[in-house]
């Protein structure tokens, strides 16, 4: 089913980018606030579409791996420490249970989503596209986790050793985010059947989402949130599967 400009995909998009751009203008509770309805945004479009141009299927099968299984090794994290490293929430993102605010599972979920459709656009192979994905998907944490240490939204007891220029978040929670997202693809590539594993004429709004996080990431890290390495990292690794869909696109039209 194509997504159509007027689409209600469209509409929550373009609602998503309007908070976006918003968030770097902001300081305090508003920006949380702002990091929230990011979120709940992100949430509802990914599902949205995983259920309007795949079925339901797809939608309850994305739910279940990431909102789901999202939830659950946030919270085995925050009680063992495995596999992100010890850390602890703060309080801006909301209520929590078993430690975890109920926003993040839910973060999982928006960028899931996408970065599976973009695999799908780039591979064939299920193995390969699951690497991509997960690959992809780790990448973003790579902006992700910065932005929001230097928030004060979570913390790390022993943040070392880190990436150069990236202080407050250990190398050892970005290989975490790698091996759950890589369990998190595989269970995906099956669940979600034979329709979530083809490109498809509705994923325009998608594959724009993908685009649009990884570029206004690097725009706001450079320039308006002071995290130029943040930026530099994130710009090279999560451009490295980013970047390649813009000759896939082409191809498609």
């Amino acid at each position: 089913m194509p997504a159509r400009r007027n689409s209600p995909l469209w509409v929550l998009l373009g609602a998503l980018v309007l908070v976006q751009i918003c968030y770097p203008l902001t300081r305090g509770d508003t920006r949380a606030g702002f990091t929230v309805v990011t979120v709940l945004l992100g949430y509802a479009l990914s599902v949205a579409h995983a259920w309007l141009t795949r079925g339901a299927r797809a939608a309850l099968a994305l739910v279940a791996t990431a909102t789901l299984g999202g939830f659950a090794v946030e919270a085995v994290g925050v009680a063992t420490g495995f596999p992100f490293g010890t850390y602890d929430y703060g309080g801006q993102l909301g209520p929590k249970v078993l430690g975890v605010p109920l926003i993040i599972p839910l973060a999982w979920t928006w960028m899931a989503w996408p970065a599976w459709l973009a695999a799908v656009r780039l591979t064939r192979s299920r193995p390969a596209r699951i690497a991509l994905a997960a690959v992809g998907l780790a990448a973003w944490d790579l902006f992700l986790d910065p932005q929001m240490v230097a928030e004060g939204y979570w913390v790390w007891d022993s943040p070392t050793p880190a990436l150069p220029g990236v202080p407050g978040v250990p190398i050892g929670n970005y290989l975490g985010w790698l091996g759950f997202a890589l369990l998190l693809m595989t269970v995906l590539a099956v669940a979600v059947g034979h329709g979530g594993r083809s490109p498809g004429r509705g994923d325009a709004p998608m594959l724009t989402l993908w685009w649009w996080t990884y570029a206004s990431s690097v725009l706001a890290h450079a320039v308006f949130l002071g995290l130029p390495w943040s930026a530099l990292w994130g710009g090279v690794l999560m451009g490295a599967v980013v970047l390649p869909l813009i000759p896939a696109a082409r191809r498609d039209a």
